[in-house]
């Protein structure tokens, strides 16, 4: 007899690492679907409020989109809904078990989204050259990759 024969040790150890690791995969898919409800219920909080928003200013008449503060608020609302989608979206591909873990590409595109965001709420009036010089700087870095 060899030594593994008399010692079935090692398929128990490979069992309980199977074991650990299924367990540790539904780990993870729970903490996934509770992300992807709290980013849905954030998403549905934030639609509720920007609809709000543009309720009011159409009422009050000041909606007026070329207007840069009224732009702000409504496009700064919508760019941090489309954030908000995509960041779940990619929560959600991982429910799916389409990959296990979050892409990078996915993470540097909701970066990209929230710089642009920020390009688009940014007050003119308070303009720092650092501060765009940073935002540019890390435009250029996210595009890059």
């Amino acid at each position: 007899m060899n030594e593994r024969s008399r010692h079935p040790s090692w398929t128990h150890e490979i069992a309980e690492k199977i074991r650990k690791a299924k367990l540790y995969n539904l780990f993870e898919h729970l903490i996934a679907n509770i992300l992807v409800l709290l980013i849905s219920f954030i998403v549905i909080v934030a639609l509720y409020k920007l609809g709000e928003d543009v309720v009011n200013l159409l009422v009050s008449r000041a909606f007026d989109p070329l207007k840069h503060e009224t732009f702000q608020t409504v496009f700064g609302g919508i760019m941090t809904l489309l954030i908000a989608m995509e960041f779940k979206h990619s929560i959600l591909v991982v429910t799916k078990r389409q990959q296990n873990i979050i892409q990078v590409k996915t993470v540097i595109l909701v970066s990209l989204l929230a710089l642009a965001r920020k390009f688009i709420i940014l007050d003119i009036h308070a303009l720092e050259a650092a501060k765009i010089a940073a935002l540019a700087l890390a435009l250029v870095a996210l595009a890059g990759r």
